[in-house]
């Protein structure tokens, strides 16, 4: 059992480290919040840790896409609305 547990360990430490920033601080909050969970829900910490460090990547990068989809968005209005600007002086 402690085997398996320090390989837990282990592997999400190495998916923590390993990784670009914003998926590691994804894992990171995500495992602290699986390792409460998981002590909470019968003393699994580690497991309830590498669980939530799965799903704070996964939501760190769909956050990540749905940022990065709002903008390009955006800047596409942008590019619309730019050539219907008046570009005469109004009228007195």
């Amino acid at each position: 059992m402690k085997s398996s547990a320090l390989a837990a360990c282990g592997l999400a430490a190495l998916l923590a480290f390993s990784s670009g920033a914003a998926s590691a601080k994804g894992c990171i909050k995500g495992a602290a919040v699986g390792a409460v969970a998981g002590h909470y829900a019968g003393h699994h910490a580690v497991i309830g840790a590498v669980g939530g460090c799965f799903a704070g990547r996964h939501l760190a990068k769909t956050k990540a896409a749905e940022q990065k989809a709002a903008l390009q968005r955006a800047d596409q209005g942008s590019t619309v609305h730019a050539g219907t600007l008046q570009t005469t002086a109004p009228a007195h």
